[in-house]
């Protein structure tokens, strides 16, 4: 059993022939180790990154991983589908287990995209109270004139309400690239949120590539479909991450 949350003297009962009437005399003798050190508490709360051993045999021994993925186009952001492949699938299968994504991308969407088995990692990521800034480079079907951008750019500033959730976007900023292409920043991901907001305009997003999320950027060393882990100055930068005013306007 892998444990999110848990008690120890339950997660210890589950994990051996102790009963958890028996896990306090345990506790007692020092027959149990928490990260190395002897339990003191059958109430003390163990995590699934806990290190847990009992009379010397390891319970649990889960690391927590951190991975930078460029997405390709056509491949769908699930671990599992039962008609696409994933992006899961990118992965060697050592580091497919129990990992989840954090943030979708489009089909054909393509870039960074980050996956763990750190759930609490993740919800800080994606959590709509932490506004985590995420970036993407757009190229549109249609050219846009110079003195059609400031009603776009004011429109994204502005938020678009969409009737279908019966919600206003938050503040987005657009940034004009060539008459063709324009680099968004979001602090949500609504459903097609980008390509929906461009569609106002009549102007239909051909392709859409995400290039940073928070203050991590895409390694340009990563083709599609490759990836690496997170060296401990990113998970740390991440885990700090938090949205400022600045960013957007």
């Amino acid at each position: 059993m892998t444990s999110k949350h848990a008690r120890l003297d339950r997660f210890i009962s589950l994990n051996s022939t102790l009963n958890r009437r028996d896990v306090r005399l345990a506790i007692a003798q020092k027959r149990i180790l928490v990260n190395g050190k002897h339990a003191s508490n059958i109430h003390q709360v163990v995590s699934q990154f806990c290190h847990i051993t009992f009379d010397n045999q390891t319970l649990q021994a889960n690391t927590p991983v951190y991975i930078m993925l460029n997405k390709p186009a056509g491949r769908v952001s699930a671990t599992k589908d039962s008609t696409h492949p994933t992006v899961v699938g990118c992965l060697p299968q050592h580091l497919q287990a129990n990992i989840h994504i954090v943030g979708r991308l489009d089909f054909n969407s393509t870039g960074l995209m980050l996956l763990t088995n750190n759930g609490a990692w993740s919800r800080h990521l994606t959590s709509p109270e932490n506004k985590v800034n995420k970036i993407y480079e757009v190229e549109l079907e249609r050219t846009i004139n110079d003195d059609e951008w400031p009603p776009y750019i004011s429109a994204f500033a502005s938020g678009m309400y969409f009737a279908f959730e019966d919600l206003t976007t938050q503040p987005a900023k657009l940034e004009r690239l060539t008459a063709t292409r324009a680099r968004v920043t979001l602090v949500e991901g609504r459903y097609h949120q980008i390509k929906r907001m461009f569609g106002r305009f009549r102007n239909k997003v051909i392709a859409l590539h995400r290039t940073h999320i928070g203050a991590l950027t895409l390694d340009p060393a990563l083709q599609p479909g490759e990836h690496r882990l997170l060296n401990s100055e990113e998970i740390i930068k991440l885990s700090n991450a938090t949205f400022t005013n600045t960013d957007i306007k």
